[in-house]
């Protein structure tokens, strides 16, 4: 079954850098070779709005505060932990 992943892309979290963190998920999707198990899209707010980064939901568990530093330890612990 397919992980779907949600980036927000709502005001708050574009101003945080959604877009940035939708092409760093991307890349390490095709790096780790996991296309075929990912579906990304695009999420309007996630509840989170104002926690220093961008809201990201894998499956049903929402993710606050992610950012360029911290993305890679949350795509190890929510993606490649699973």
């Amino acid at each position: 079954s397919l992980m779907i992943i949600s980036v927000c892309v709502g005001s708050y979290c574009h101003l945080q850098g959604s877009y940035d963190i939708i092409d760093r998920l991307k890349d390490r999707i095709s790096e780790e070779k996991l296309e075929d198990q990912m579906e990304v899209r695009a999420a309007f707010c996630l509840g989170k709005c104002g926690s220093h980064g961008v809201s990201m939901k894998f499956d049903d568990e929402v993710v606050s505060g992610v950012t360029q530093d911290n993305f890679n330890h949350v795509f190890d612990q929510y993606v490649l932990k699973k």
